[in-house]
């Protein structure tokens, strides 16, 4: 497959883990999210394990003449400015379909954050699906996947746990972190 020569052999990135294949329906969270580099890195990865997952993006990078090129990857634009309920639409979707995998970012953006965004866990939690957490590490050139990871009643508890899965990880801009 092109996208994992390109990814192993010609940018030297590992792949660690595995996406679920037994399951039809989870959450992807993949962090840190600090580059445009970490989109391609994302789509390579994902394209070598060989595991079709969506995902979500702020709306114009999906306007002409490029916009075509991230649907045709899997994504669907996201209208940020507007507050509306995403959390609900996206259960909504999960709910309707055999098989759904959907990935986001739980920083929300690539700029430093204090705190993440909790939608990744609502929509889990609402659709009753696990959350897979995924690497974008660029100190180790590795993309590493987790197990799948079931939500509790106990949210900081759960959050706290997932973090931990991040430790050590660096983005492409560190100081982003």
């Amino acid at each position: 497959m092109i996208s994992k020569f390109i990814y192993t052999k010609i940018l030297g990135w590992k792949l660690v883990g595995e996406f679920p294949t037994d399951l039809k329906k989870y959450v992807v969270i993949g962090a840190p999210h600090t580059s445009w580099k970490d989109f391609p890195i994302a789509i390579l990865a994902r394209n070598s394990w060989g595991t079709k997952i969506n995902y979500i993006g702020k709306k114009s990078l999906f306007k002409p003449p490029f916009g075509f090129i991230f649907k045709w990857l899997g994504g669907a634009p996201v209208d940020r400015s507007k507050s509306n309920n995403l959390v609900d639409a996206i259960i909504k979707v999960f709910d309707s379909k055999d098989e759904f995998r959907l990935a986001l970012s739980p920083e929300g953006t690539r700029q430093k954050v204090d705190k993440w965004k909790t939608g990744f866990y609502y929509i889990a939690k609402g659709a009753g699906v696990p959350i897979v957490m995924f690497t974008l590490d660029f100190g180790r050139k590795q993309v590493a996947v987790s197990e799948p990871f079931y939500p509790t009643d106990n949210m900081e508890k759960d959050i706290e746990t997932i973090k931990s899965f991040y430790n050590g990880v660096v983005g492409a801009n560190p100081n982003l972190q």
